[in-house]
Formats: structure tokens, sequence, C-alpha cells
């Protein structure tokens, strides 16, 4: 038994590893809900097989460095996005309802949920269905049959009938900025309609983006989000400053320790 205990997790510590690019032994006991000790017992096999590298008590990918731009994204302002992961999991509860959309802080929020149980997840991420489908007594459909090879994120036809047939809680939603009146900003179509059918579903959005996210950008995106109502909730690893007040009125702000 403990040996495929020990199995299970060398899996989930090989994906986790292998997304984030290196880690520490701290950081992914507390994403992956175990101890120190059980992290280093079970690394120590998986690096002397070459699974992946330990270095000054980090855990190093071996994958190639040509991975897929989705996996380089999960490196970048990481620290903020398990803070947020963090927060998100205390506001879906065991046994709600959520559909989840793609993007890097979306992933962090999906291995944060581990700790739920009975949960119904609706994703148009191949990552976050993975993720929580091998949950014991949760019940994950991954809407949309293609997948982009960059993300793993369906926007077919397909993906949005699985969405419009769902009645969920939250709806967790990500986005590439956040303007001072525009409010939530992204790059493509496809991602406002998926929000949007996300959302006429969704009991509450959850809108997940961390502090960079307000600052101004070289490649500003050009499409907004679909307008949050009253008591939909902004959760973010840093206060967002007066000049957003317009923007975030009405919502219920979460700020990540």
């Amino acid at each position: 038994m403990q040996s495929r205990t020990l199995s299970k997790y060398s899996a989930e510590i090989l994906r986790t590893v292998d997304m984030l690019g290196t880690v520490s032994v701290q950081e992914l006991s507390q994403i992956l809900g175990v101890s120190d000790q059980t992290i280093r017992r079970v690394t120590r096999p998986m690096a002397e097989r070459g699974d992946l590298s330990k270095v000054h008590g980090a855990l190093v990918s071996n994958k190639s460095a040509l991975d897929p731009p989705f996996l380089s994204r999960m490196s970048v302002n990481r620290d903020a996005k398990v803070a947020i992961a963090s927060e998100v999991a205390q506001i879906i509860q065991d046994g709600d309802s959520v559909a989840i959309d793609t993007g890097s802080t979306s992933a962090f929020i999906a291995q944060a949920l581990r700790q739920r149980k009975a949960l119904t997840v609706v994703t148009n991420s191949a990552f976050v269905a993975s993720t929580l489908a091998m949950i014991p007594g949760n019940n994950v459909s991954m809407a949309g049959t293609q997948l982009r090879d960059h993300d793993g994120a369906a926007f077919d036809r397909a993906a949005f009938e699985v969405i419009e047939r769902m009645e969920v809680d939250y709806c967790v939603l990500s986005a590439s900025m956040v303007h001072p009146t525009k409010a939530f900003l992204v790059h493509e179509q496809c991602e406002v309609d998926i929000a949007s059918a996300m959302m006429d579903n969704a009991k509450t959005a959850i809108m997940a983006v961390d502090a960079s996210k307000f600052q101004p950008q070289d490649r500003r995106p050009a499409l907004r989000q679909p307008a949050f109502k009253e008591g939909d909730m902004l959760v973010t690893n840093t206060a967002p400053g007066a000049d957003f007040d317009v923007a975030l009125k009405g919502l219920n702000i979460r700020v990540a320790g």
C-alpha cells in the first residue's frame, strides 16, 4: 500500500516540477499538501533515475527547454499565482460545482483544488481536466474536442455546448490585463466567448489575476471580458490602487496573503 502511495506522489511531483521548471521542496509540499519529508523521500529515487534533478534544495525539471509556452508562463510570478490559488481553494468548498477557464493561474488553482472533495468541474483546459479528474469522487467534464497546441485549450463548438449545459456555483476566469476603466482585457475573442458562456451559467464569477496584470503592457489586449455583476469576486495578491475603483466597483475583492 505504501509503495502505491509513493508511486502516486511520484507522478504528481513529476507533473508539477515539469510544469513549474524549478520549485523548492517547501513550495512543492504546499502545492501538493504533503510533508517536506514525503517530498524528499519520494524524490530521492526519482533524482537517481534522472526523472528530475536536485539543485541546492530545489527540484528542477529535466524536460527540454523547448517545451510549450504554457509551461513557461507557469514560472512567471509563480509565488503570486500559488497564493491566489490557495485563496480560491478557500472559497470553493467540498461538493461545489465550478467552471474553470484555461491559463497559468487557472492551472495553479486546479492544483490547489486537489484538496477539495466531490467537486463537479467543467473546463476547456486539458491541464485542468487532467489535474482534477483523477481525484476520487470528482465529476470532471472536458469541454471541447480540438485542443490548441500551445496551451491544451479547446474553443471549438463542442466546448461551448458542454459549458452551456452546466449550471455551476462558481466560474474561475483569467485576464491578460486589468485596465483602470475598461476592467478585464484579453487578446482573443474566443476567450471572451468562453468567459461569457461560463458566467451565464454560474452563480458567482471569480476573476483570478496577479498584481502584474494591473501594470501597463507593451502589447495591450484589445478585448473586454464580459461585465461582472455586483457580488462577483476578484482574487489577487496585492490590493489594487484607487485608479481601479471604477473598473472594480461592486466586486468582492480578496487579497491573497
